[in-house]
């Protein structure tokens, strides 16, 4: 059975939690004792959330402990698992059971937050966040210039090489310019110049491999 000041301890710090978290965080304390099992609520802030009152009778959790008092079972707190309300509200809860100086569980504060609104939420934003494309990895850059598209693209197609230039082979510049041209990289004005000086080849070399991409193409 709690003592006075461990009641009033409790308390206090159930009506913080509340008031911290707001009206949607019901804080409840249950006393384990031999006299509780219909009245075991002696705290309770935000009790709107479940409906319950002071005096009122025990959760299954709790009757549950009731059941272990004489058996000397010593259960680990049970944080984070989801309960639901006779009115139906979803709410994220934590027991944590509370021992006197016997080692014996006297009782249990349990924290139960009504996350009903956040879970309809969720279910909305993930339906409004959801893209039809699953193999995308990575959103599309909107570039503000041609310039800015370019150098997203030369971005892209080191990604796609996976390696520096400088430790690229004829074969991977090949493989990145290739991915440069079927992007349309080639089409913005002045992209040769560009292209060529970032692979660090002569715009001759450049078209050489858009060459043998084509002769590629008309082997296929």
């Amino acid at each position: 059975m709690l003592k006075p000041y461990e009641l009033a301890a409790l308390k206090s710090i159930a009506k913080g939690i509340a008031a911290q978290f707001g009206s949607g965080c019901e804080v409840v304390v249950h006393e384990i004792s031999e006299h509780s099992a219909d009245h075991s609520v002696v705290a309770i802030e935000n009790g709107q959330v479940s409906g319950r009152a002071l005096g009122d009778g025990p959760s299954k959790v709790v009757l549950e402990q009731l059941s272990k008092t004489d058996n000397g079972c010593s259960p680990p707190d049970h944080i984070g698992y989801l309960t639901r309300t006779p009115m139906g509200k979803l709410l994220k809860s934590s027991t944590v059971y509370l021992r006197g100086e016997d080692g014996a569980v006297n009782a249990l504060f349990c924290i139960n937050f009504d996350i009903s609104a956040l879970a309809l939420a969720g279910s909305v934003i993930g339906e409004l966040t959801a893209i039809d494309d699953s193999s995308q990895t990575e959103p599309e850059q909107i570039p503000n210039n041609v310039n800015d598209l370019l150098d997203e693209l030369l971005a892209r197609s080191v990604r796609l090489v996976g390696k520096p230039v400088e430790l690229m082979t004829k074969e991977d510049k090949v493989t990145a310019i290739r991915f440069l041209y079927d992007s349309g990289a080639m089409l913005i004005t002045k992209s040769g110049d560009k292209i060529a000086k970032f692979f660090g080849i002569s715009k001759y070399t450049l078209y050489s491999y858009l060459d043998s991409k084509q002769e590629d193409k008309s082997n296929d």
